[in-house]
């Protein structure tokens, strides 16, 4: 990782030094993912088959998973890593249900009744990675939300191995999740097939995952195309931010900086500590673990572009992570809980030294799709109201129109709309009409 004093930075520098390593080449991904949209939405089924074939080595002879596919996978994983699975379902559905919004209803005034219900979004599309490494934890993370939320319809696109088949483990948590329909399409090319329909996978109107750069760039790009699909943030090349203090384990926190790391040669991991020692220690144990590592090779592309920085205290590097919008926020601080409140901008926090991000990768039971990208500025994590639409009601009696209606009236005439004014208008002079009327006694029956 490259070595940095932040206090010896000027605010240009410092501008630079927070700059995300897939920014640097976002045009030249623009245009290829504008490429292959463009192709699925014109072609469907065939563009699919010819960027499988391209990127993945082989097109499957069907898109779709088969019952049979479902069954042979299950079997195939050990009992151990199913009832990993299971536990870690438990664990996210009961955290995400605690926090689920709920609908709520009150009069505004005599008369007057205010209601916000909340409806599940018809049709949905999720994306889970499974390029360099398969992660039934987000096939998880995306569809109990979904489960818990009561979408009808729910689509799933994981990219296939290079036998043509979907990850086994990827294809329990799904059937876990009650998911029936999932597809063997990865890359920005899944993306468009969701957002835009093909022969074989069915238009979604919001797509949800996280991805690589071209995956989160098609995500972008449908969004605003029109009869596109929404989506639910930037979740794109992870990343990590640590803030160390002296008296942190330096091989606890090497180790949290490469699991992030490890994740791609887009991830970025950065350090801020404010003893240099630690920073030292931390480069030593990066090296040693690096040795045992799978997926060093990954991980060492990824630190090229990371960052070591010290700061002249902890109140700094808040400031500095607050500036930098991490989607991981460590605080390997003896005071972590106390430093929480100056947090103003993280996708999720992590506090104290036994508080490794991998749990919530996987286990602790929050979401791990969170805004990267410096997203977290104006977003959060994923959670089952991604999933809903809220829609508000009302309901007036027509005393409660006697009671508000001249104020819609004095505002609406103070805009210049003088229809509305008049919709309002009109019903109360019925009403005033109404009012003054004398009804005849009723009469007796003879």
């Amino acid at each position: 990782m490259q070595r940095y004093d932040w206090s010896a930075l000027d605010p240009q520098q410092r501008e630079a030094l927070l700059r995300r390593p897939a920014q640097e080449t976002r045009q030249a991904t623009a245009d290829a993912v504008a490429e292959i949209i463009a192709a699925v939405r014109s072609e469907g089924d065939a563009a699919l088959r010819r960027y499988a074939e391209r990127f993945d080595g082989q097109a499957p002879e069907r898109f779709a998973v088969s019952e049979e596919e479902f069954d042979a996978a299950q079997a195939s994983l050990s009992a151990e890593l199913r009832a990993a699975i299971d536990e870690a379902a438990e664990r996210i559905r009961a955290f995400h249900q605690a926090g689920m919004t709920q609908p709520y209803a009150l009069d505004t005034a005599p008369g007057v009744r205010c209601e916000r219900i909340l409806r599940p979004i018809r049709r949905v599309g999720l994306y889970v990675p499974a390029g360099s490494a398969p992660l039934p934890s987000t096939a998880l993370m995306l569809g109990i939300p979904a489960l818990l939320a009561g979408c009808r319809e729910v689509a799933l696109c994981t990219p296939p191995r290079r036998d043509g088949t979907a990850d086994p483990a990827v294809l329990y948590a799904a059937r876990c999740c009650g998911i029936v329909r999932v597809y063997k399409v990865g890359g920005a090319q899944a993306i468009a097939a969701m957002a835009f329909g093909t022969q074989s996978i069915g238009q979604c109107d919001k797509l949800f995952g996280p991805g690589n750069a071209f995956v989160t760039e098609a995500k972008r790009q449908v969004a605003l195309i029109e009869g596109g699909a929404g989506i639910d943030m930037p979740a794109g090349p992870s990343e990590v931010l640590v803030i160390a203090d002296a008296e942190a384990y330096p091989d606890f926190v090497a180790a949290d900086l490469l699991s992030q790391a490890e994740h791609g040669p887009d991830s970025q991991v950065i350090l801020l500590s404010d003893d240099a020692a630690m920073l030292d220690a931390v480069d030593v144990e990066l090296e040693k673990q690096l040795a045992g590592l799978s997926r060093a090779d990954t991980a060492r592309i990824a630190l090229q572009s990371s960052r070591s920085i010290q700061v002249d205290s902890i109140a700094t590097a808040v400031d500095v992570s607050n500036r930098y919008a991490p989607e991981h926020l460590i605080l390997a601080l003896r005071d972590a809980r106390e430093r929480l409140p100056a947090v103003e901008v993280a996708g999720s926090v992590f506090l104290g030294d036994f508080t490794p991000e991998a749990l919530g990768d996987y286990c602790s039971g929050t979401n791990h799709v969170l805004p990267t990208s410096g997203a977290a500025r104006y977003a959060g994590g994923l959670n089952v109201a991604a999933f809903q639409v809220a829609i508000t009601v009302q309901e007036v009696q027509p005393y409660g129109l006697e009671a508000i209606g001249p104020c819609a009236i004095e505002l609406a005439t103070a805009e210049g709309l003088d229809a509305h004014a008049e919709a309002v208008g009109i019903r109360l002079r019925r009403l005033a009409i109404r009012h003054s009327v004398k009804l005849d006694p009723p009469r007796k029956q003879a």
